[in-house]
């Protein structure tokens, strides 16, 4: 587990530079107002995943069937169904933005009125269709803490990503270099995801006991993420009514400084923490308690220092990067 952990706080830190190193790029090829409408994308994106989420990979960590190929493949072709209904569903809130910016609806100062903001979501969210296609050797390598070829797929998908959105910067000066860039670096981790790992290789298959499973599995999941939706990405839904899509998108260049670091931690859970845990719900429950703890406690310490820090050295930290 310590392994995992130091491969993942490593490739986490790698991902945060290169994003980093991406976004003071763009930042000096875009407008600001150009991040305040891919802000708005990313997160109708980011809510609808969160909200049709059912744990399909958490499932596959925990579950005694982990290792399955009928469940294994069960579990893709839910995540592929799941991945199409995404982008419909994005489509049509593109479409009804569309119509109401049309109709006068919408508040001419709002970020919400940009004339590019409907297709950027349309467009943005096809990435839901194509990580639907990624292979279960992710969840798999997840599962038996094998994260060192997890980390290698995901900054491949980064770098090649980050090449194209800069091309296409330097080329267009647009916001679609952005979303160009993120469609590649999905692309490019769904056929790693095949090709660069070991494991069962998905095939069409549909079994009844496995896809009871993860019903009943993704339901509590399902709550869970609906629950706390408005708590991750409300800020920036409410915000967007109210101010103009250039405040929005220097709002959303402070988020991604935050959340690089936020995101350490929930990184070093999801890659370490839960599959340890899960592995010990399967042998030890009385233990289960214990060990949270044992994780909970200094990472929250942790994060109470960093707020600290950087509630006394924002100021520094934007002059030096920006």
């Amino acid at each position: 587990m310590l392994r995992a952990g130091i491969w993942s706080i490593a490739g986490y830190g790698l991902a945060q530079a290169i994003r980093l190193g991406g976004n003071l790029v763009m930042t000096r090829l875009l407008a600001p107002e150009m991040f305040g409408v891919m802000a708005i994308a990313t997160m109708v994106y980011a809510i609808l995943f969160m909200l049709s989420d059912i744990g399909l990979r958490q499932n596959i960590v925990q579950s005694q069937r982990g290792d399955d190929p009928a469940f294994l493949d069960t579990a893709w072709i839910v995540q592929i169904a799941r991945g199409v209904a995404l982008w419909i569903l994005a489509l049509l809130i593109s479409a009804g933005l569309h119509f109401a910016n049309s109709g006068g609806l919408v508040p001419a100062h709002s970020a919400y009125a940009s004339p590019e903001l409907p297709l950027v979501i349309a467009i943005h969210s096809l990435a839901a269709v194509i990580f639907g296609f990624q292979s279960t050797k992710l969840a798999t390598a997840h599962r038996h803490f094998e994260q060192r070829q997890l980390i290698k797929i995901e900054l491949a998908g980064q770098v090649l990503g980050l090449i194209v959105m800069v091309a296409f910067g330097v080329m267009s000066r647009s916001i679609w270099a952005i979303v160009a860039g993120g469609l590649v670096a999905s692309l490019v981790s769904t056929v790693f995801s095949h090709t660069w790992m070991r494991g069962h290789s998905n095939r069409f298959r549909c079994e009844k006991s496995a896809l009871r499973e993860l019903v009943d599995f993704g339901k509590w999941i399902f709550i869970s993420s609906a629950a706390s939706i408005l708590a991750i990405n409300g800020d920036r839904l409410l915000l967007a009514g109210f101010v103009d899509a250039n405040e929005l998108g220097l709002y959303a260049i402070a988020v991604l400084i935050i959340g690089s670091i936020e995101g350490a931690l929930s990184k070093l859970f999801i890659m370490t923490s839960f599959p340890a845990m899960s592995e010990i719900f399967r042998k030890d429950p009385s233990r289960l308690r214990e060990v949270y703890y044992r994780f909970r406690v200094p990472s929250d310490l942790f994060l109470l220092f960093v707020a600290g820090l950087l509630f006394a050295t924002g100021q520094i930290v934007i002059d030096l990067l920006y």
